[in-house]
């Protein structure tokens, strides 16, 4: 027989999980060991982890797997650098390989060319470059309808044609030290722009030569460069057609006269086909560096 009771079972609470203990601490760089130290103390006191067997393994497996990630890291880190300097040493292998072509000439004769290892876009630059300087006059400057101007190292001479019998109160010259105006009073200025370079105004001066031109004279303040024009604005000369005085060199100052001497070699160089002596010392550098790398492979390289 049943019997039924007005008992009622109360619910059973549901277990709440424990709530997180904060742990304050303070990473010295210098001392990481003392932060992880604090941290498995924290652990220690709050927990019961290091009472079972195995937490030493646990937490030595734990720092094992940190080690390793690390290492990882860093030999794919020493990876990637060591492939960036064999790319860098590919390339730099690649500009000092010539290239020897053999072409045919319109008598069906062989002629061997020597072409450096410089890409079509730079070989373009190069030529465009070169062709928007004009060839210089007989004074290392340029001749217009209404003046001319020449150079050495030091001075510049500009020549500016007047009418015959122009008197020179009539005549405007400004010469500052990098603005040049000349003309006469009350018309255009024939020549009214910013100089090259800097001039010396002290040492220039300007007179009217028989009636009918006006010569000026100045003094360059950088007396190691050719000018490529005189004011902004007009066509740039190509300096390595400059052709200085030879009778003058015995003149010029030791460190001058080198640079002069330097400039002609050069032009002697181009015109027979030879490198300069800038590319003959890039050639030196290349030859020292395969020197001090012997397990590069340079079989292959030509050097023109």
């Amino acid at each position: 027989m049943a019997v039924l009771s007005d008992f009622e079972e109360e619910p059973q609470q549901q277990q709440q999980p424990p709530k997180p203990i904060t742990f304050s601490a303070a990473l010295d760089v210098m001392d990481p060991l003392g932060f992880l130290r604090s941290a498995m103390e924290f652990v220690a006191m709050e927990t019961e982890f290091f009472n079972k067997e195995g937490s030493v393994k646990e937490v030595t497996a734990a720092a094992k797997g940190l080690w390793e990630k690390e290492k990882a890291k860093m030999e794919a880190e020493k990876k990637k650098k060591v492939e960036k300097e064999k790319k860098k040493v590919e390339e730099e292998k690649k500009k000092v390989e010539a290239v020897k072509k053999r072409v045919v000439n319109g008598k069906g004769k062989e002629k061997v060319v020597e072409e450096d290892a410089m890409d079509e876009d730079e070989e373009k630059e190069k030529k465009d470059e070169k062709s928007k300087y004009t060839a210089p006059n007989n004074g290392n400057g340029l001749d217009f309808n209404n003046y001319s101007w020449g150079q050495s190292l030091q001075e510049l001479n500009v020549t500016v044609p007047v009418p015959p019998g122009t008197k020179s109160r009539f005549i405007v010259c400004e010469i500052k030290k990098n603005h040049l105006k000349v003309g006469l009073k009350g018309q255009p200025p024939i020549i009214d722009g910013e100089l090259f370079q800097s001039i010396k105004p002290d040492d220039s001066y300007w007179s009217l030569e028989d009636q009918k031109s006006i010569s000026i004279l100045m003094t360059k303040h950088n007396q190691m460069e050719w000018w490529r024009y005189l004011v902004k604005g007009e066509p740039e000369i190509d300096t390595q057609k400059v052709e200085p005085e030879p009778s003058k060199l015995a003149d010029l100052d030791l460190e001058t006269r080198s640079t002069v001497e330097k400039m002609m070699f050069d032009q002697r160089q181009k015109s027979m086909g030879l490198p300069t002596s800038d590319e003959m010392q890039k050639q030196d550098l290349l030859k020292q560096f395969m020197a001090q790398n012997p397990q590069m492979d340079f079989s292959n390289a030509k050097f023109a």
